[in-house]
C-alpha cells in the first residue's frame, strides 16, 4: 500500500514563504504523475501543481510565478515551495500520486496524503 506523508504546513503572514514536503513509500518513478492539490473551506479540491513522468509540469494560474514544484528522487520526496503567500492561499494542501492502470483504457488510481494545513494571515 502506497503511503504519502506531507509536512511543512503552518501559519504564515501574507508575503511569507513555506515549503511543503511529501514523502512517498514508493519510488517516484512508480507514478505517472505527482502533485499538490488544495481545498479551502466551502470549496472544491483544486489542482495546484503537478509534474508527469513525460516531463510536463502544470501550475494553476492562481499560483504561477509564486509556487514551484520540485522533486528529490533519491529521497522519494516531492516539494512545493510557496512564496509571496496570500490569504487566499489558505487551505488544506494534499499530496497526490497517480498511477495509470493497464486496463480498462483510461483507468487510473490516485493516492493521497493526509493533508497539511496552510494558513496565511496577519
Amino acid at each position: 500500500q502506497v503511503q504519502l506523508v506531507e509536512s511543512g504546513g503552518g501559519l504564515v503572514q501574507p508575503g511569507g514563504s513555506l515549503r511543503l514536503s511529501c514523502a512517498t513509500s514508493a519510488s517516484i518513478f512508480t507514478f505517472n504523475a505527482m502533485g499538490w492539490y488544495r481545498q479551502a473551506p466551502g470549496k472544491e479540491r483544486e489542482l495546484v501543481a503537478r509534474f508527469t513522468s513525460g516531463g510536463n509540469t502544470y501550475y494553476a494560474d492562481s499560483i504561477k510565478g509564486r509556487f514551484t514544484i520540485s522533486r528529490d528522487d533519491a529521497k522519494n520526496t516531492v516539494y512545493l515551495q510557496m512564496n509571496s503567500l496570500k490569504p487566499e492561499d489558505t487551505a488544506v494542501y494534499y499530496c497526490n500520486a497517480r498511477k495509470i492502470l493497464g486496463s480498462p483504457r483510461g483507468a487510473y488510481v490516485d493516492y493521497w496524503g493526509q493533508g497539511t494545513q496552510v494558513t496565511v494571515s496577519s
